[in-house]
Parts: C-alpha cells; sequence; structure tokens
C-alpha cells in the first residue's frame, strides 16, 4: 500500500501538531515534481502491487487537479507496471479534502478526482456547529460541508468518509448530539471520530499553557464517546476501531492493513514506511524489520529529490541525506502488533499475546472481561463498553 503526504495547507487548525505550511503555488509546483521523482525512484518497493493508494497531508485539496492528476499517475505508473492500461487501478483510492475546496471548485473538481482514480473522499467535517468551527481555525462552515458532500455524491464518488471531533470543552451534549444527528442524516459510508488532544506543537497547546483553554474532562469525554457509539450502532454502522466506523462493507482498507501491521511505503517529507525482509539463507527463518522516514522539511525534501538524493535507502539503522532509519526486533514488532490489534474489534491471536505480553497482566485482563475471544475464538478483543480505556488495557499487559 501507498501512502503519499501533501504538507500544505490553507491555514492552521487550532488543533493541529502535524507537519504542514502555509501552500505557495511556487514551492507545490516544485514539490509534486520533487515527489514524483521519488515515487519513480522507489519503484521496486511497489513491484508487488499494492491495492490502496491514500493522499493525505496536510490538505491534498488545496492542489489544482493537474498536480493530483500528475501524482495519481506517478504512482499508478510506478506501482501498476507491467499492468495493461485499462486495468490499472487501486482497490481503494482516498483522498483527504476540506469541504471549502470542494465547494469552491465544484463539482468539476470532485469529478476530476473521480477521472484521476480516486473512488474514496476522506472530508475533514469536524463539527456542524459554526461556533465551533471559527474556534477551531477551520476555513469552512456547516453549510459548506453540507454543500461539498453533495458535490462529491454528485460526481460519481460512492464512498465518503467524514471526520468528527469530540471532548470540546464548550462543546456541551446537546451540541455533540446535534453534530451526530446532521452526520448520520447525510449516511457518509464511513465516520472518523477522534477526542480532541493537545499537541505539542499546537495553538491550542500554547492556549492550554498560558490559561486561554481549559481541557474537556474526562467524564464529559466519555460520555460523548458512549453518545458516538451509541448513535452510529443504532444508525447500522460497525464500530470495527476504536475511532473509525462503517457501513457495512466500507471499512477502510488502507488504514486496517496498517492495524494489520502489512508493509507500506510512504512518500514525501514526514511519510513512514515500513518494510519486511528476509533471508533467504536460512529459508526465510529471519526476518528483517525495519521502518525509514523523510524528514519533514519540504525543502530540503525537493532539494534533495531533484539532485538524485532520493531512493537511497540503508539496509540498517543510519540517517542519511534526508532519509532516517531504524531496525526493530521481532519483539518490537510483535509489541506493535499488539497495540494496534487491541484497537480493532478483530483482536489479536492470543497465541502472539500469550508470547509476548506480560502474563500476570493478561491475566488480570481476562479475569476483568477487559479482553474477550473474538469472532474468530483464537483472536481476544477489547469490547466496545472498554475501548474508551484501552490505552490503559494495553499498557497492563505490556
Amino acid at each position: 500500500m501507498i501512502y503519499i503526504h501533501i504538507p500544505f495547507c490553507g491555514s492552521f487548525c487550532t488543533y493541529c501538531g502535524f507537519y504542514s505550511e502555509i501552500a505557495d503555488r511556487e514551492v507545490a509546483g516544485r514539490y509534486v515534481k520533487a515527489l514524483c521523482t521519488e515515487i519513480s525512484s522507489r519503484k521496486k518497493e511497489l513491484a508487488e502491487g499494492p491495492d490502496t493508494l491514500y493522499i493525505g497531508g496536510g490538505t491534498p485539496s488545496v492542489l489544482p487537479l493537474s498536480a493530483v492528476m500528475e501524482i495519481a499517475s506517478a504512482a499508478g505508473g510506478a506501482a501498476l507496471a507491467g499492468i495493461p492500461l485499462s486495468q490499472r487501478h487501486f482497490r481503494e483510492f482516498t483522498f483527504e479534502a476540506n469541504p471549502e475546496d470542494i465547494a469552491g471548485r465544484g463539482r468539476a473538481y470532485a469529478e476530476g478526482l473521480a477521472a484521476c482514480g480516486v473512488n474514496r473522499i476522506s472530508m475533514g467535517v469536524q463539527s456542524f456547529d459554526d461556533g465551533i468551527l471559527r474556534w477551531m481555525n477551520r476555513r469552512h462552515s456547516a453549510g459548506t460541508a453540507v454543500k461539498a458532500y453533495d458535490i462529491i455524491r454528485e460526481s460519481g464518488i460512492e464512498n465518503v468518509s467524514i471526520d468528527l471531533i469530540f471532548g470540546i470543552s464548550q462543546m456541551d451534549d446537546d451540541l455533540w448530539n446535534d453534530t451526530l444527528d446532521k452526520a448520520v442524516a447525510l449516511r457518509p459510508q464511513h465516520i472518523s471520530a477522534y477526542q480532541l488532544s493537545i499537541e505539542p506543537e499546537s495553538t491550542l497547546a500554547s492556549m492550554v499553557r498560558t490559561g486561554r483553554y481549559r481541557e474537556a474532562s474526562e467524564p464529559v469525554c466519555r460520555r460523548q464517546y458512549d453518545m458516538l457509539c451509541r448513535k452510529l450502532s443504532e444508525a447500522g454502522y460497525r464500530h470495527y476501531e476504536i475511532s473509525n466506523f462503517a457501513l457495512p462493507g466500507y471499512e477502510a482498507l488502507h488504514n486496517s492493513s496498517y492495524w494489520r501491521h502489512v508493509p507500506y511505503a510512504g512518500f514525501g517529507p514526514g511519510a513512514h514506511s515500513f518494510s519486511i525482509g528476509g533471508d533467504t539463507a536460512l529459508s526465510g527463518t529471519l526476518r528483517k524489520y525495519m521502518r525509514f522516514w523523510n524528514i519533514p522539511d519540504v525543502r530540503k525534501y525537493i532539494s534533495s529529490c531533484l539532485s538524485g538524493g532520493c531512493g537511497a535507502y540503508p539496509e540498517e539503522s543510519a540517517d542519511t541525506g534526508i532519509v532516517q532509519t531504524e531496525t526493530l526486533t521481532p519483539e518490537q514488532v510483535a509489541i506493535e502488533r499488539i497495540m494496534l490489534g487491541l484497537r480493532t474489534d478483530r483482536g489479536v491471536e492470543s497465541s502472539c499475546l500469550e508470547s509476548y505480553a506480560d502474563g500476570s497482566g493478561l491475566a488480570k485482563m481476562i479475569d476483568k472481561g477487559f479482553l474477550v475471544p473474538a469472532s474468530d475464538p483464537s483472536f481476544l478483543r477489547i469490547p466496545e463498553k472498554h475501548f474508551f480505556i484501552s490505552d490503559s488495557i494495553i499498557a497492563d499487559i505490556i
């Protein structure tokens, strides 16, 4: 699977701590060329033909359609080389978008995304209350979000996911319930809902330090999370991951692969990759797990890629140019697998837990009902009623 990072935004949200820069046409143009260069230089990693492509950010929808087409063409050409042109498509091609970009550019832009192969839009709505949206420094209104949603539908893209945020101190339960009602009324295929968190580099973190914002209490966050679970369950959504809900058959293929620890290739500044290699001399008994990532600096990234510095990834832990790497032990990989898997309703194999988790902690969590058999009886999972405290459950067993 492929992840492509677009490190540009039209403005910075109050809560956001991700790496991004204000969109600049000249820098963005050079960035697209650098990105396509990196994709081409690493095409050997894509030889097996990944079936998902995810363009995220930042805000990918700040890019003009021509740039999206160029990126999609580069990714498809590298990943699907040798496949007849008529058959070149990704099973899931997700594109992150903000409502104001879709509404402002209109149906032609959305139809252009579909023509590029996009078959899933992930749209950052966050709230259907204009006061909350202004506090977040979002550039759209609730009405704009609905308009953008309608435009996407009219363009022929049938798989739409929307993001929501809860646990905001000035958002009472009635306001949250109203947002949930409006979200369900739209009937998107997928809803991701996240508790507001204080990211170290965000404006919100500064507001907390200076006393301009006080975090919502844990009981409030728990209550709003329970409201979320109940409302979406009643509407027919499957709660398949702590923060993610889908109508049957519309679970995110790309993100689900992350939670199953499937290898992936990331492109762009700040993007991570994960690979698994085998030592054939030992009949595949020795596996090498590596993670590598590009430093989060768009100008250094552009300079390196356009001067031939992309694609030289070392085989051992090292820092090379814009790339940093680490080699993971099998134990580290197993712990990550447990942490990721227990976020889902699929859970984790009991054998993996027995081999790598703390035995006494594991027994205690099972005894207290914090871990129960999954649909596959060889797996254990955290039941939905305990999802909210999943971090502490996972900490107790690892």
